[in-house]
């Protein structure tokens, strides 16, 4: 009899703390009324006690114990899935777990903009997703990948129109690629097709002038103005004399006025050198700067320079004469704040 009452004990003893290991909360304990959601992430090739010294070094884990006991007998502990998972504050172990063991991951926003080579876009995404730079720097140089898109190793960047971006954490290099040729496809809907046929030009071109517009001007209600310029420079088959190209083609992104002895760069992104516009973009438009393209103003300026007032926006002109006057304005203006 006292056999059986000491077995009962243990049973509820046993049944007890199953219950509490399984229901109580264990992951992300809060108290107080500001409670928040974490998030957890679990790089690929990650074991369970790789898995525990995460939610340790997190802060993220009550009871280490309990964890694995429920993981046990859940089956969990060999069938750790990478991702990012959406811990809620004071949740069970049994509720973390059916999460993590069938991959339940969210999605993270991934944001990139104001970017202007690839090795720029790589470095920023390997600081969002743990894409290695070198991984993703390594298709974009890549022709064979290029051309699998119908483009160049030019070209390819186009590709990447800057905006935030719903993924995968554990989204590899090959699958962004992928992901980001269908939102461009996506962008490039027949409105838009239609629009840049009408300026004579193709998509990747379109993109190409975007990228020159964004670098001479941050006034969104300036662009237009200025791709007007551009399309007037190429339906002449004159010289496009932008500045930004040659800056592009010097990669050095410090030069701040640029001389006559920058002009004489030999590089196919000089385009006081060579008319038509340059092989690639020199930057990554955003949609501001396309949409200027494919809604450029029609007028009849060929030139434009900075205004002398440091505002950001431009003097236009039609004629050469004119033009050189408002150059000479500027460049008094530069001279006066010493800037060489």
């Amino acid at each position: 009899m006292i056999a059986f009452v000491v077995l009962a004990v243990l049973l509820a003893s046993f049944a007890f703390y199953a219950y509490q290991a399984l229901y109580s909360g264990n992951l992300n304990v809060q108290i107080g009324e500001s409670k928040q959601n974490k998030i957890l992430y679990i790089p690929k090739g990650t074991n369970f006690q790789g898995l525990i010294e995460i939610l340790k070094r997190e802060q993220l884990i009550n009871n280490v114990v309990s964890f694995a006991f429920v993981a046990k007998i859940m089956n969990y502990q060999e069938n750790v899935k990478a991702g990012a998972y959406l811990i809620e504050p004071n949740e069970s172990n049994i509720s973390v777990i059916r999460k993590l063991r069938s991959g339940q991951q969210i999605t993270i926003k991934l944001t990139f903009n104001n970017l202007r080579t690839k090795e720029d876009l790589a470095e920023r995404i390997s600081e969002q997703l743990p894409i290695p730079k070198d991984t993703l720097l390594s298709l974009l140089q890549s022709e064979e990948i290029a051309q699998k898109y119908g483009l160049n190793t030019y070209t390819i960047g186009t590709i990447f129109i800057p905006n935030t971006y719903e993924v995968y954490w554990t989204t590899t290099a090959q699958e962004l690629l992928e992901r980001m040729y269908k939102e461009y496809q996506k962008f490039w809907n027949t409105e838009r097709k239609q629009k840049a046929q009408n300026l004579g030009l193709t998509p990747t071109q379109v993109m190409i002038l975007a990228s020159i517009v964004q670098a001479e001007t941050t006034k969104n209600d300036e662009k237009p103005r200025i791709a007007g310029v551009y399309l007037n420079r190429l339906a002449k088959n004159d010289l496009l004399q932008a500045d930004p190209t040659v800056v592009f083609a010097h990669r050095d992104f410090s030069i701040k006025r640029l001389l006559n002895s920058h002009l004489s760069i030999d590089s196919p992104y000089n385009t006081y050198k060579y008319t038509g516009l340059p092989p690639g973009a020199i930057n990554f438009p955003d949609i501001s700067s396309i949409e200027a393209v494919l809604n450029a103003e029609k007028h009849d300026y060929y030139y434009f320079c900075a205004k002398e007032d440091f505002s950001g926006y431009h003097n236009f002109a039609q004629t050469l004469a004119e033009h050189n006057r408002n150059a000479r304005l500027y460049q008094k203006a530069l001279n006066e704040k010493g800037i060489k």
